[in-house]
């Protein structure tokens, strides 16, 4: 009960301070590209509900036909705006609407899309047993991902074989032992990530 509470106030309080920077990308996004200013995507949530995830949008529309991964900072699909927005992830500041909702929390496993999900091990699917978060320790060990799968023969199969069962571990670590107080270390140590962008 802690735990959602401080989501909903910190997610409030986000919410409200960032209206003007929410105000000031959207038309950056607009002018920058074709295509609407967010990007909803299926995910997979808490006890496996699926719910969609809010991001401004980064790339051009239609990207996702050509996968779903991101391959490096320079992949054609980014646009102009996504590039920086990703870079400093402000893409990501529209999901504090799916902690206010309940869909996700400050902090916790990262969401993901049910085709990966459906290979996980029954051991790994515990990581489903909590709500999903906007940041969590996989998210700073794997902070330049795209920039990792970009060096790849075959982003998919390393993101398969080896991101997303290192990302899993670190998450199960996260479900068995997270606390208020180590939450508010991974919000932290996320800013200061960001910050050096």
């Amino acid at each position: 009960m802690m735990k959602r509470a401080f989501d909903i106030v910190f997610s409030m309080i986000m919410l409200l301070l960032f209206l003007p920077l929410f105000l000031a990308i959207s038309c950056w996004i607009l002018f920058d590209s074709k295509g609407g200013v967010f990007f909803a995507q299926e995910r997979v949530g808490k006890n496996g509900k699926a719910f969609r995830l809010w991001k401004f949008r980064t790339m051009r529309p239609h990207a996702e036909k050509s996968g779903q991964l991101t391959v490096g900072a320079k992949d054609s699909r980014i646009t102009g705006a996504g590039y920086y927005l990703r870079k400093f992830k402000i893409d990501e500041l529209p999901q504090l609407w799916n902690v206010l909702l309940g869909d996700m929390s400050i902090v916790g496993p990262r969401p993901e899309v049910p085709r990966y999900v459906a290979l996980y091990t029954s051991q790994q699917k515990e990581v489903l047993s909590i709500r999903p978060g906007i940041t969590d320790y996989a998210s700073l060990r794997y902070f330049e991902e795209s920039e990792l799968l970009a060096k790849s023969d075959n982003p998919e199969e390393t993101y398969i074989r080896e991101i997303m069962p290192a990302k899993l571990a670190l998450n199960l670590q996260y479900v068995r032992s997270h606390s208020m107080l180590g939450d508010l270390s991974i919000i932290v140590q996320t800013g200061m990530r960001v910050i050096k962008a």
